[in-house]
């Protein structure tokens, strides 16, 4: 095998791994491709998660120039929620039956739509184009959020897998950074309708073609899987048939998996307050300081880039230690300390005190999410990471629009506060049920024991 030389690296056919009926373990191989294919990822995943908070980190300027109710703004931030949930199912389907390719290529042609529809609705009177241009990127997200663990067994090493899930994650969060930190600067709060239109259409602009870009790239590089598969897991995997594997008896089974139900719960209580958090900054920082629409836009930027460190620290945390369940606890602890300091410190009149509390939270809050994922895939082996993956996020959308609406109903009754320590009543919920998870590590079972079998054949090799 090992005889096809570096040439192997950009072949895109499949061969079979044949597994010997002697048991002896199956030939494994790491392609330096694999980096490319997850920045690639990466970087559509970016594009898309940007297109999410473009309007709700401008949305007092939103509301003004398309005249709509802040309510109709925080929609626009809410579809990409509300899509997810029904079609995540289909969709994982999809990834399941064709692939990563296909489902790669989907979500660039659905995420390059919505920006150029977009451009269109630079006008007062088109809020409703507008609308259709972000439900066709919400509809892109689908096809996004639930791969980077996929992505990470097709193609990394057992040792590299949550990091590689981390890289994936990474770029979903660079782009709601950017999606913070842009607009707020290309979008000033001008009176004049013509020059508004103006900046909106430039913002437009900017997103269409970085989109198309990343949708040519992904056509011409963007390959299926390895020739030769990178784990023995992954060797097993695709040992079973399609023909073996139903998507709805897999489905049925996760939902019986009493730990991994605990954490699907657990999961969408967190990552919900995440969006709701997200999705309500502008409103809950303009409250208190009026005219800081940058300023909130910087917080949000704090917010999500002390979430990248925190993710890339427990990805890397976990590949050393593999303690799942004691991370994820200490970590979902630490977002409801984060959540119940901002809460009481937003109102003190410093803005940089909310960015030092914003920046804890965030650390805790968004690391939290590949430590969801990876844990995830430990507790459902062999299922595909997709299906599994795709209840966590559908768990989180629910209780994201759930909480953006009553905590925005919150705020505009009694204020801030009160909304936030709605947040942390959840989150309290949320880790006392983390704390029940019964830590059934499956896939570090399957790893082990194949290595156990490696060695246990070598010496019956060496002894005869």
């Amino acid at each position: 095998r090992s005889s096809k030389g570096p040439d192997a690296v950009d072949r895109i056919e499949c061969t079979g791994i044949p597994n010997g009926g002697s048991g002896s373990p199956a030939a494994v191989r790491l392609y330096k491709r694999r980096w490319l294919v997850v920045f690639l990822f990466s970087s559509y995943s970016l594009s898309n998660a940007y297109q999410w908070i473009q309007y709700g980190i401008i949305s007092n300027i939103i509301v003004k120039f398309y005249s709509v109710e802040a309510f109709a703004v925080d929609w626009l931030s809410m579809v990409f929620m509300l899509t997810y949930i029904p079609f995540i199912f289909p969709v994982s389907w999809l990834l399941d039956k064709k692939g990563l390719r296909v489902t790669a290529l989907l979500a660039n042609a659905l995420n390059c739509a919505g920006t150029w529809i977009k451009v269109a609705s630079a006008r007062p009177d088109l809020f409703g184009v507008t609308m259709l241009g972000q439900f066709a990127s919400s509809l892109a997200q689908v096809f996004i959020l639930g791969m980077p663990s996929r992505l990470a067994s097709v193609w990394f090493g057992a040792d590299e897998v949550s990091t590689a899930c981390s890289i994936g994650v990474f770029g979903n969060q660079m782009g709601i950074a950017i999606g913070f930190l842009v607009p707020p600067i290309l979008v000033p709060n001008v009176d004049d309708m013509n020059e508004l239109a103006h900046h909106i259409r430039i913002m437009f602009y900017i997103s269409a073609g970085v989109a198309t870009l990343i949708f040519v790239l992904v056509v011409i590089v963007f390959q299926e899987k390895p020739e030769i598969p990178p784990t023995q897991a992954q060797v097993q995997a695709r040992s079973i048939s399609p023909d073996e594997y139903s998507y709805m008896a897999s489905i049925l089974r996760l939902l019986r998996n009493k730990p991994f139900m605990l954490l699907v719960v657990s999961y969408g209580l967190n990552v919900g307050c995440f969006y709701a958090v997200s999705t309500l900054l502008n409103r809950m920082i303009i409250e208190h300081y009026p005219n800081e629409e940058v300023n909130a836009g910087r917080i949000g930027l704090t917010i999500v880039i002390a979430g990248m460190v925190g993710s890339l620290i427990c990805g890397i945390w976990l590949d050393k230690t593999k303690t799942y369940k004691q991370t994820t606890l200490v970590v979902y602890l630490l977002s409801l300390t984060g959540m119940l300091v901002y809460a009481f410190t937003l109102n003190l009149g410093h803005l940089w005190v909310v960015f030092i509390t914003a920046g804890v939270l965030g650390f805790f809050m968004t690391g939290y999410l590949p430590l969801g994922f990876e844990f995830a895939v430990e507790l459902t082996y062999p299922e595909s990471e997709g299906t599994s993956s795709g209840l966590l996020n559908c768990s989180a959308q629910i209780f994201g629009i759930i909480f953006t609406i009553c905590q925005g109903k919150i705020i505009d009754k009694w204020g801030t506060l009160p909304g936030n320590i709605f947040l942390c009543i959840f989150l309290l919920i949320g880790a006392v049920l983390t704390g029940f998870i019964k830590s059934d590590l499956r896939r570090q079972k399957a790893n082990l024991q194949s290595m156990v079998h490696t060695a246990s054949v070598s010496i019956s090799a060496c002894a005869a």
